[in-house]
C-alpha cells in the first residue's frame, strides 16, 4: 500500500511552511500516519546543505553549484524520509519539492526545463507529488513578509541569499509557479496567500479531505 505525497509550493513569504505544518497537525488528529519534511533540508545532510544555500555570505555561488546542491539535498530526503514513509502507507507532506526547482532554476535562473526535469528524476528516483498546494501572493508582499521574519530571526531584515535576489527574479519565479499550475490544474491547486491563515487553512484542509477520501491509507 503506497502512501500519498503532498507538497506545498510558492514564492518567498507565501506562508507555505505554516500551512504545511497546520495540515500535518490536522491530518495527524484525523488519524493519518503523517510525515512532515522540507526542502532544502529534511535530513541532517540536507539541513547542512540548506545552511550553505541560504547563507547571504555566499553571494558568489554559481548557478550550477546551487542547482546541484539542491538536487543532492533532495536525493537524501527522498532516500532517508520520503520513500520509506510512502512505502509504509503514510501521508508525506513536503515544504517545497520538484516544482520549486522548475520555478526557481527554470523560470528564475533560465535553466532548460527538460534538463531540470531529468535532474529531478535522478534525485527523486521517479517519486512525484500526488497533490500540490501552490500558495500565491504578489511578490512585493511576500518579500516584505519574508524579510520581516528574517529580521525577527536576526538576519537584520536583509533576507537570506535567495530573498536578496532582485524583484525581476522573484517575479519570474512567481509566474513560473502559476504557469506550472496552468499546465497541471488537476494536481496543483492555487490558494491565495493574502487571506488570513485560518481562511487559507480551511481551504487547504477541505481540498486535502476530498483528495484523501478517495485513498486507502494507514491510520494510527
Amino acid at each position: 500500500m503506497r502512501g500519498v505525497f503532498i507538497t506545498f509550493e510558492g514564492p518567498e513569504g507565501s506562508g507555505k511552511t505554516t500551512q504545511a505544518r497546520l495540515l500535518a497537525a490536522y491530518l495527524k488528529k484525523r488519524g493519518y500516519e503523517t510525515v512532515l519534511t522540507r526542502e532544502p533540508g529534511g535530513t541532517e545532510i540536507g539541513d547542512a546543505v540548506r545552511k550553505i544555500l541560504l547563507d547571504p555570505d555566499f553571494k558568489d555561488m554559481g548557478e550550477v553549484t546551487e542547482l546541484l546542491l539542491l538536487a543532492a539535498s533532495r536525493a537524501q530526503n527522498v532516500k532517508a524520509r520520503i520513500k520509506p514513509a510512502l512505502e509504509r502507507g503514510s501521508v508525506v507532506i513536503c515544504d517545497r519539492f520538484t516544482d520549486s526547482t522548475l520555478a526557481y532554476q527554470g523560470f528564475g535562473r533560465h535553466f532548460d526545463i527538460k534538463l531540470l526535469m531529468s535532474l529531478n528524476k535522478i534525485a527523486t528516483g521517479g517519486i512525484f507529488p500526488d497533490f500540490t498546494f501552490l500558495l500565491d501572493l504578489p511578490v512585493e508582499k511576500g518579500l516584505e513578509r519574508s524579510r520581516a521574519l528574517g529580521k525577527a530571526e536576526s538576519r537584520e531584515g536583509k533576507g537570506d541569499r535567495i530573498e536578496q535576489e532582485g524583484l525581476q527574479f522573484h517575479r519570474r519565479l512567481r509566474e513560473g509557479f502559476l504557469e506550472l499550475a496552468r499546465r497541471d490544474p488537476k494536481r496543483i491547486k492555487v490558494v491565495t496567500a493574502q487571506d488570513e491563515i485560518d481562511s487559507a487553512h480551511k481551504i487547504i484542509k477541505d481540498l486535502a479531505d476530498d483528495f484523501l477520501s478517495k485513498k486507502t491509507l494507514r491510520r494510527g
